[in-house]
């Protein structure tokens, strides 16, 4: 969450792409366990233990891929493609992950 709030206060036009943009994002680490965040306002925010009521974005996969994700050691379409990740939303908030990583 931090890595990527910088990184949008550094980046302007990433801010501008998510401003507006109201997400409850909810990932499903398979081998342990689910946690939501919200993007509101071009940041994260709000991360919590257990599931989401209503998440607009459900991000499952395993804790390494997750952890190789984050460190950019595996870029996201990588990690689509073989099937270690997957994602259910709709095809704009699909597209929006990408910006997440």
């Amino acid at each position: 969450m931090d890595r990527f709030n910088r990184h949008a206060e550094r980046s302007p036009g990433t801010a501008e792409e998510l401003a507006g943009l109201e997400r409850t994002i909810q990932v499903r680490i398979t081998d342990g366990g689910t946690y939501a965040v919200d993007l509101t306002h071009g940041r994260l925010a709000n991360l919590r233990s257990g599931t989401a009521p209503r998440a607009d974005v459900t991000i499952t996969t395993d804790t390494a891929t997750f952890q190789a994700l984050v460190k950019k050691e595996m870029g996201p379409m990588k990690a689509l493609v073989t099937r270690k990740l997957t994602l259910d939303g709709s095809l704009e908030d699909k597209l929006l992950f990408r910006k997440l990583l």
